[in-house]
């Protein structure tokens, strides 16, 4: 008789096709992010994070010495956004709010949160919102991820977990393939745009 791995359970398979991504591809490329290269905007217009008090956009969202650029409703075109936005929108908007409302963490949204003033920063809040993410997830096992994800979704309150876990793995990996490729931008072509703030 021959030992056969174990069937992977759909949690697991959920986990690792997100952290596979994370570890072998997306996180590396954040490796020595820069302040310079975290707030340059690679056009004019660019929604950022920025020193409370200096920005232009109709809102101006945070608790701490920076702010994040959003409007209400969104321009069209949207503007292109910066690394430290998209860094935000990852660490928040998907992340952090999903963590709050189903994997106790903290009360978290683009209003009320501390924005990072540095990369370095940024990057730990991104680690931290993605390991109790992870975490979550992988507790969740397949009568959680079966069950309605509720309220706190809105309109998709009736989706299953299982739904809201592959729409967050999408976004990170879309999102986080956009961070990457301002990064190469910045290598080639930006790495003379000055910081706008900082």
């Amino acid at each position: 008789m021959t030992n056969l791995p174990p069937t992977p359970t759909l949690s697991s398979i959920l986990v690792e096709q997100l952290d596979f991504h994370w570890r072998r591809q997306l996180r590396p490329r954040f490796d020595g992010l820069t302040d310079a290269e975290y707030f340059a905007e690679p056009v004019k217009g660019a929604w950022n994070v920025r020193r409370r008090g200096s920005g232009t956009a109709a809102v101006q969202a945070g608790s701490g010495d920076f702010t994040i650029d959003f409007a209400f409703p969104e321009p069209d075109p949207a503007p292109v956004t910066t690394i430290a936005w998209r860094l935000g929108h990852l660490i928040v908007g998907v992340l952090g709010t999903r963590n709050a409302a189903h994997f106790a963490g903290p009360p978290c949204d683009y209003e009320s949160f501390g924005y990072a003033g540095t990369a370095v920063e940024a990057l730990e809040q991104l680690d931290a919102a993605y390991d109790r993410w992870t975490t979550g997830v992988t507790a969740l096992g397949e009568e959680g991820l079966s069950r309605p994800c509720g309220p706190a979704e809105g309109p998709f309150a009736d989706h299953s977990m299982a739904s809201l876990v592959l729409h967050i793995n999408r976004e990170v990996i879309h999102h986080g393939a956009e961070i990457a490729l301002l990064r190469d931008l910045w290598a080639h072509d930006l790495s003379d745009v000055a910081a706008t703030t900082g």
